[in-house]
């Protein structure tokens, strides 16, 4: 009946029927593989991921980038592997090599870098429980594009849309403030970004936690060393004793909130009015 039923030979069924009762389950389990063995162990793969990491420069080959296919022809041609693209591909991916872009980088030339950045990174890892710290920045200018859309029209006439014009409203420029206990970002639009619309961003930050320290998080924007905002801010560390209220880093961009700071953020954010985050001209 069983033979039957699965279209097999008695002799089959009466050898898997053996096999399960000596081994159990594990006779259960094909017999053979899902294709043909693999013709590079785990050396070659690790070796031809090493190779595709290198810079063709200094192996003295005239290219910029490996292809696939002239890597798969050098291995060939040195006698390391003799496989297809796919393979190629499937192997680097296993390697966590992937296609990527050449990234440019800066360092900065401010001479106090690296302690401002250590008292920023310290910050983020273990704030102030008697303050709260704020990372501050300006986006913009912001400004309305026309956009391409579709629709009907005659044959051959399309609607034209010209690609410059003109701003008849201007431009805006948004001030933004991240609280990363809460989580939570507040911020301005303003139709400029002087030193006087920073000042009165700062203001209203200070009046949103009155009888708290408020720790400033800023890049090295010239609107941040005005006089009139640097007498603000020590008169701000006066009247609240403390020895800075106000840090300016240079390359913020290089200073990277870490994650678990977000998602604690995020965890612990309580819930927040509609209203909290409201764009007030």
């Amino acid at each position: 009946m069983n033979a039957k039923l699965m279209q097999v030979s008695e002799s089959y069924v009466r050898q898997v029927i053996h096999d399960f009762n000596a081994h159990g389950f594990e006779a259960l389990d094909p017999k053979c593989g899902g294709g043909r063995p693999a013709t590079t162990d785990e050396a070659t793969r690790d070796r031809i991921t090493q190779i595709a990491r290198c810079c063709l420069c200094d192996l003295g080959w005239p290219f910029s980038a490996w292809s696939l296919s002239k890597l798969v022809e050098v291995l060939r041609l040195n006698g390391i592997a003799d496989i297809s693209r796919e393979t190629l591909r499937v192997i680097l991916k296993a390697g966590g090599v992937s296609w990527q872009s050449t990234k440019t980088w800066k360092s900065s030339n401010d001479p106090e870098f690296v302690a401002k950045m250590s008292r920023v990174l310290d910050l983020y890892d273990n704030p102030y429980e008697d303050g709260r710290v704020i990372c501050v920045d300006e986006f913009g200018p912001l400004n309305l594009l026309p956009r391409a859309g579709r629709g009907w029209f005659a044959a051959g006439r399309p609607k034209r849309l010209r690609a410059t014009f003109h701003r008849t409203q201007g431009v805006r420029h948004m001030f933004g403030a991240l609280d990363l206990r809460s989580g939570q970002l507040y911020y301005r639009i303003r139709d400029r970004k002087r030193w006087m619309e920073f000042l009165s961003f700062l203001k209203s930050l200070r009046a949103r936690w009155p009888g708290e320290q408020v720790y400033l998080i800023c890049d090295n924007y010239s609107v941040r060393k005005r006089a009139e905002v640097q007498a603000w801010c020590a008169r701000q560390r006066r009247r609240f004793g403390v020895p800075a209220d106000v840090f300016v880093v240079a390359e913020p961009h290089r200073v990277r909130v870490p994650r678990a700071a977000v998602l604690r953020a995020e965890r612990d954010r309580p819930p927040q009015p509609r209203r909290a985050g409201r764009c007030d001209r």
